[in-house]
């Protein structure tokens, strides 16, 4: 999958969200060299347990560092020592971008903004992922994903209603920042080659996470409306929008339309409920929210789940309640073809997530490279010779 083929992104980046705005780059063609400190053990997420494959390489081992650096070169170095500035100035000649997922206070001491860049190279994009942005009060804070949904209000809105407050499942804010990134990145690159001038772009934590809020802002600021949190994963006001137990496990329905109610009911040998006038609109439905749920309770613990989307497939929109090892492993998935192997090098395979990005021919996955694994060769690229690559590496540059 070419569409970025030709774009070179350096990446100085670190654990999640960064990486995994960088990995959709790179799943999308483009070279993204990740640059890390020899000197630190590289991107922290390499050491991340409890989980390793060591058939990847000791530093590459890590299954989480696997999940976010696949399709990626490594340069070793510390770009913090004036000889590596140096060598980072020379590989941002021949780059479009930079990415940088460092503390909002960080990327300025390094000297890795537009401001330092553009005397070498006018045209480069900087796109910088931090927690709180990098200027105000908060630039030198160090902040994480469930840190902004707790304080972005997401705390607040998911569990049932009398049990403490809960954090979403998985690290969404940080994974759609990432994704916030790395569109942030190709639109500053797009404009840099029609102009010729590259830029500074920002994105946080924080603001995707208020972002992510979308209608329910709307409704808070305009409205005054509080959404609280209702039993079952119910949806605020579309009805019925929620998960109903059947003779085996759940199922969630989502008749989001009017058009799917009348289905719906039928389909649960009910047909009476669809013109029962509590029922007839989303607004009646509302009202009446608990009293159709009962209603719906009693026909959905007739039957199995597999039977009751078997019935409603194509009609209703409905999903199984699975666990992860069930979605992981169900037959969808293998036609999506979203299970991939990445093999290394030794020929040690790894099953992966594979990129959701269909576009023309798909990216061969490779596993997230060992620390250090392409230094030479980038170096040598940008016109280093053995001897001055041999001496970078024994004063603790490179790796």
């Amino acid at each position: 999958m070419g569409l970025l083929r030709g774009v070179r992104v350096l990446a100085v980046e670190l654990y999640g969200a960064g990486p995994f705005g960088t990995q959709a780059l790179a799943d999308l063609g483009a070279e993204v060299i990740k640059i890390e400190n020899p000197n630190e053990g590289g991107d922290v997420a390499r050491s991340l347990g409890p989980y390793f494959e060591p058939g990847m390489g000791e530093t590459a081992s890590s299954l989480f560092f696997q999940s976010f650096n696949r399709n990626k070169r490594s340069l070793a170095l510390d770009l913090g020592s004036p000889e590596g500035h140096a060598v980072f100035l020379d590989l941002a000649k021949g780059a479009d971008a930079v990415a940088c997922n460092l503390r909002g206070d960080v990327p300025a001491k390094l000297g890795i903004t537009y401001e330092h860049l553009a005397p070498v190279n006018p045209r480069i994009v900087c796109a910088f992922l931090s927690a709180y942005g990098r200027e105000g009060s908060r630039a030198a804070w160090p902040g994480y994903d469930y840190l902004i949904q707790a304080e972005a209000g997401y705390f607040a809105l998911n569990g049932e209603p009398d049990s403490p407050p809960s954090r979403f499942g998985l690290s969404i804010v940080d994974f759609m920042t990432g994704y916030a990134m790395a569109l942030a990145l190709v639109a500053g690159v797009l404009q840099a080659r029609g102009s010729g001038r590259g830029r500074d772009v920002d994105v946080a934590l924080y603001d995707v996470g208020l972002a992510n809020l979308s209608y329910l802002a709307a409704w808070a600021a305009n409205a005054g409306h509080r959404t609280e949190r209702l039993p079952r994963s119910a949806h605020p006001s579309l009805v019925p929008c929620q998960l109903f137990r059947t003779s085996d496990g759940w199922i969630y329905i989502m008749a989001n339309k009017e058009r799917f109610f009348p289905d719906l009911c039928e389909a649960l040998g009910v047909p009476e409920l669809a013109s029962d006038p509590r029922y007839r609109s989303f607004a009646d439905r509302l009202a009446n929210r608990t009293a159709l749920a009962e209603r719906l309770d009693a026909a959905f613990g007739a039957r199995t789940t597999a039977a009751w989307l078997e019935r409603l497939q194509g009609r209703v929109p409905a999903a199984p309640v699975q666990n992860m090892a069930a979605a992981l492993g169900s037959a969808f998935t293998a036609e999506r073809g979203m299970m991939v192997e990445a093999t290394a090098p030794g020929g040690e395979a790894l099953r992966l997530l594979g990129s959701p990005f269909r576009a023309g021919e798909p990216v061969t996955p490779e596993p997230a490279p060992v620390l250090g694994r392409d230094t030479d060769t980038l170096l040598a690229e940008a016109g280093y010779d053995a001897a001055r690559i041999a001496e970078l590496r024994r004063n603790g540059t490179v790796g």
